[in-house]
């Protein structure tokens, strides 16, 4: 039989991630610092109220938008956190803050619309706006500037075409937060080109050393342009649960939250229920989360620093985003590398859309032993490629 693929369907030749997976799976004792699934349960409280929903019978398909509950509490966060002034029907709630990003895709993007993405970045992005048959252009951003997307980079990859802006803030892969000044001035340009603007504030709860997350729709002019995508798999540590939302006006929720419906009908309800628990309950679970993350930020840091690796000191999120060129190899070598002779498992940013194999995504989801071990292990990796390098100079 032969068999044909639409062509939406982008298929990519095996990525050093499947190749390190192959590695992996034939290795004992690997610690693994690639993935973005918190190794923190869910706050007991949270797990308690799901428990709750399911023995009262909280089985069923739920409104498609969400139950309203939820949708007020989060329209609540949002306006508490100093995001934009939404009500409950401005809210949808989806299957995990990915689930919103496809669907604004699907919603909002037509054949040859250009969707402006930096460079690192989430890599999913790409996948939704190749699914919407939209073009992307990336921007890239630099150590120098700690990859901090600039309206002026934007400004010149601006066309006739270019119809959304996507601003993941803090970011994925390299934990940086956008300075509050400059999401100001990508507000201004995308009001006077008139483009959508996407903000993913998903990591926004998780940030160190007094940094601020600028909320987009906050902004004058921006709410009725902005699309918030946010969930609850990083703060609360709720992968699992798949359970996110956006916050748009209602000329875009609306037509959005029919392409929801027939993607998923709705998010799981006893998924909502926990989650209405997560908003509504105490914050300290957010806050005791976010102390650990910052001490293995720290221990983090200090390593790289001892082994002569550079990175941008990152503000947000839980990942280090280091700068290996100077052992010799590319980022994606190094990491085949240091999983064969160091067992441990980082992804390069080449999967995150860098324009450079320079770089390695280091997660700080295990707990501070397994991240001690873990440094000690690259230590030595780290030494022997770079006398390996001196050699041969």
């Amino acid at each position: 039989m032969s068999v044909r693929f639409a062509q939406r369907v982008k298929i990519k030749e095996s990525s050093v991630r499947t190749k390190m997976l192959d590695i992996a799976a034939g290795l004992k004792d690997v610690i693994a610092l690639g993935r973005g699934d918190p190794d923190l349960d869910t706050p007991e409280h949270i797990i308690a109220a799901g428990q709750k929903a399911l023995g009262e019978g909280g089985t069923h398909y739920t409104h498609p938008l969400g139950i309203p509950q939820l949708r007020e509490a989060i329209a609540a966060s949002i306006k508490a956190n100093g995001g934009g002034d939404y009500t409950a029907e401005e809210v949808v709630v989806t299957a995990g803050a990915q689930e919103a990003m496809f669907v604004a895709m699907l919603a909002l993007i037509d054949p040859g619309d250009e969707v402006i993405i930096p460079s690192p970045g989430y890599g999913t992005y790409h996948q939704a706006v190749e699914l919407a048959s939209g073009t992307i252009v990336t921007v890239p951003t630099f150590e120098k500037d700690g990859f901090a997307l600039t309206a002026d980079a934007v400004a010149k990859a601006l066309t006739p075409k270019t119809r959304m802006l996507c601003l993941i803030n803090p970011s994925n892969p390299t934990g940086m937060v956008i300075p509050p000044s400059e999401i100001e001035k990508l507000a201004a340009l995308a009001v006077k080109h008139d483009l959508i603007v996407i903000s993913d504030e998903i990591y926004g709860r998780l940030v160190y050393d007094n940094a601020r997350v600028q909320p987009v729709a906050a902004l004058p002019g921006m709410k009725d342009r902005t699309i918030t995508i946010d969930g609850f798999s990083k703060a609360y540590a709720m992968t699992g649960w798949r359970i996110g939302y956006f916050a748009a006006p209602r000329h875009f929720t609306k037509p959005m939250a029919e392409i929801h419906h027939g993607l998923a009908i709705c998010a799981p309800a006893v998924s909502q229920h926990a989650a209405l628990a997560a908003l509504t309950g105490s914050q300290d679970c957010v806050e005791d989360m976010r102390r650990e993350y910052d001490k293995r930020r720290r221990v983090m840091m200090s390593a790289l620093d001892r082994m002569g690796l550079s990175y941008p000191k990152p503000n947000g999120a839980f990942y280090v985003y280091a700068n290996v060129s100077s052992t010799g190899a590319s980022a994606s070598d190094f990491c085949l590398r240091l999983l064969q002779d160091g067992k441990v498992m980082m992804f390069p940013g080449l999967l995150f859309g860098d324009h450079c194999d320079e770089y390695v995504r280091i997660s700080l989801l295990q707990p501070i032993p397994k991240i001690e071990e873990a440094v000690r292990r690259m230590e030595s990796v780290v030494l022997a490629m770079k006398q390996e390098k001196a050699a041969k100079a």
